[in-house]
């Protein structure tokens, strides 16, 4: 089992039980309570959780972590996903593009040229205000560091606009859609998506076994889905009849 993976099965039985030992999750990942102690040390350094005495417990306001952090964790399938997206990316002028970190990854390697960029991520529209021609907008509102704008006042600004195209990603998906670890977040996808004409999810695999409790719609709301998983993994959904793409 690789590490990302680790880190989400442990981080899945922290937020159902708040607490654990190490014992317990070396039983639960099948790995050595040295593997285990490593592990947790290095998650509480991306704040994902916090370490206590011979375990580790929840960490109170993780559910949606920093950029910073998001970034880190899994890096290489955030990249890989966004190399299979960029080539199959559809024409358009004015495009909406989620706080996500695997957007981040594919913005960062996309040409928008004379285009006109909408984004509630601080990230995102550092990155493109460095660019040549490029309009960029932000919507406002409550501002925070790990979620970026968002709030009613954001999603009344987005109201102002009409959208060729949305790029999002998620916390987790399954056969019933894409969820969100908070409110707001769930609810500015939503507003943006009813203002976009087309939309489009990329999303690493690690997010196929994750669990978010804030759904924001079923899957045939998105035109195409991007991802690095397997392709067992992906057999229910394209039996469902959901275009996705994944190399």
């Amino acid at each position: 089992m690789h590490t990302n993976e680790r880190f989400d099965l442990i981080l899945d039985y922290l937020k159902m039980h708040k607490r654990a030992t190490v014992a317990d999750l070396s039983k639960m990942v099948y790995v050595s309570e040295a593997t285990v102690r490593r592990d947790l040390n290095e998650m509480q350094r991306l704040g994902l959780l916090r370490r206590t005495h011979g375990g580790a417990m929840y960490a109170d306001g993780s559910e949606e972590v920093s950029i910073f952090v998001r970034q880190e964790v899994n890096a290489t399938g955030k990249e890989v996903t966004a190399s299979i997206a960029l080539p199959h990316l559809p024409d358009f002028h004015t495009i909406f593009i989620d706080n996500s970190s695997t957007c981040l990854a594919l913005v960062q390697r996309m040409n928008l040229r004379h285009k006109v960029a909408v984004t509630n991520g601080i990230q995102a529209a550092t990155w493109l205000a460095q660019q040549d021609d490029v309009q960029v907008i932000m919507p406002g509102g409550e501002l925070k560091a790990n979620t970026g704008f968002t709030g009613s006042m954001a999603c009344n600004t987005l109201r102002g606009f009409r959208f060729d195209l949305m790029l999002c990603s998620c916390a987790s998906i399954d056969m019933e859609g894409t969820y969100e670890n908070s409110l707001p977040v769930k609810e500015l996808k939503v507003t943006a998506m009813e203002l976009s004409d087309r939309c489009i999810l990329i999303t690493d695999k690690t997010k196929f076994s994750l669990r978010s409790p804030y759904r924001t719609v079923g899957l045939r709301k998105y035109d195409c889905i991007f991802t690095d998983a397997e392709d067992e993994v992906l057999t229910p959904f394209r039996a469902e009849g959901l275009e996705i793409i994944n190399h």
